[in-house]
């Protein structure tokens, strides 16, 4: 089993859900060639988005990486959402948090080997 979790939270699951009507509305709008129905189902998809990204900042999603197995739960709310997850695009979006920590890359001085190298991932 995968200790990342991604998405099992109400953000995801309500955004998830809404755009689906919204996905729909679209169809149905394609198919009945009703330029109406195609704007009110973008709309809606577009709601999703708004809304997902709200709960997410309300601490209703969780941030992207590994978490321990007891916040899991989808009804375990995240008390770290109000500082910002690093490297959460929805939280720098919004203004909170830190960028990711990247390792600040080394200038190359011409004629000099370089050593190290960058990991590609936390993980390394």
């Amino acid at each position: 089993m995968s200790l990342y979790d991604e998405g099992h939270t109400i953000a995801g699951w309500t955004g998830f859900g809404i755009a689906t009507v919204g996905s729909g509305v679209v169809g149905l709008g394609v198919c009945t060639v009703s330029v109406p129905a195609l704007v009110g189902g973008l709309a809606i998809v577009g709601v999703s988005v708004l809304v997902t990204w709200v709960l997410h900042l309300s601490g209703w999603g969780k941030p992207p990486g590994v978490r321990p197995r007891g916040q899991w739960g989808m009804r375990t709310r995240d008390t770290r959402a109000r500082e910002g997850h690093p490297g959460c695009v929805s939280c720098r979006l919004a203004g909170r948090g830190r960028p990711a920590e990247h390792p600040v890359p080394v200038p190359v001085v011409p004629g000099e080997a370089r050593a190290a190298s960058v990991p590609l991932s936390p993980a390394e």
